[in-house]
């Protein structure tokens, strides 16, 4: 295949940087969200000339693995005449098979493992209390923090969009530059407010989950908030991924290197 010399970006970045970080360190910023929440394995997506829908939710697997634990719970939590402990046992194990698969064939199970991690916080909280509904409180309760980390990063002048892009950029620490250039783009005010507008849909979609998802878990309707939480999650995750990027790309073609070549 022939290769097509990138074009830059902000500080000289070529469109194409995220091509350059290694692999494993790309793992670990994959997983910064837990996958059942839409998870920021697209995010990497923001800095490529071409949107990948199958990039920004992790491929066919990662959508089985996110999707999976939730929608078992729910069909059988339901299919069991609402009986609370074959819901969990059916989520826990497809947390737990996707694990085994990877390891089976010798992939990265670092996406899977947090996808336990997060199934196996709701499946001990809804034990604990026997309330079906608390299964999904600890994802109310990522997205509260995400809510207020993300709103923070736009109000202090950092939106996180920059952040993330500043990340990935070739002369990143990702990809072996000094920490500094993560923020760099803040010495350009055109930059500041596209990474801003960029980040605000990312501020909306974790108030419309809470909107949406709190008042069907105070009403403990079980079906519905499952339903919601699929829905909202790795669709609506990719949908405001390629927003950011329709938004980040015009000002990541045009902008020119920093020695004006």
């Amino acid at each position: 295949m022939n290769e097509v010399p990138p074009s830059h970006g902000p500080g000289g970045t070529p469109d194409g940087a995220a091509r350059h970080v290694p692999e494993d360190v790309l793992e670990v910023v994959d997983d910064a969200v837990p996958p059942d929440e839409g998870g920021a394995r697209g995010m990497r997506v923001l800095a490529s000339e071409k949107f990948s829908a199958s990039d920004a939710v992790g491929g066919a697997r990662g959508v089985v693995e996110s999707v999976a634990p939730g929608l078992l719970f729910v069909v059988v939590y339901l299919v069991a005449g609402q009986r609370l402990t074959p819901a969990l046992v059916a989520a826990g194990g497809a947390a737990v098979a996707a694990v085994l698969v990877r390891l089976a064939q010798r992939t990265p199970v670092t996406h899977a493992l947090s996808g336990v991690i997060g199934v196996a916080i709701g499946v001990v909280w809804a034990w604990r209390t026997g309330d079906a509904a608390d299964y999904f409180a600890y994802g109310l309760l990522v997205n509260v923090a995400y809510l207020i980390g993300t709103l923070a990063t736009v109000l202090v002048g950092w939106p996180l969009v920059g952040l993330v892009m500043g990340m990935f950029s070739a002369d990143g620490p990702l990809g072996g530059g000094p920490w500094r250039n993560v923020v760099a783009w803040r010495h350009d005010r055109a930059l500041r407010r596209t990474y801003t507008l960029a980040t605000l849909p990312w501020v909306a979609m974790f108030a419309v989950r809470l909107a949406v998802q709190v008042p069907l878990y105070l009403n403990d309707d079980v079906a519905w908030l499952g339903t919601a939480k699929l829905a909202m999650g790795v669709p609506l995750t990719a949908l405001v991924l390629w927003i950011s990027w329709v938004l980040v790309r015009p000002a990541r073609q045009h902008r020119p290197a920093p020695d004006g070549s």
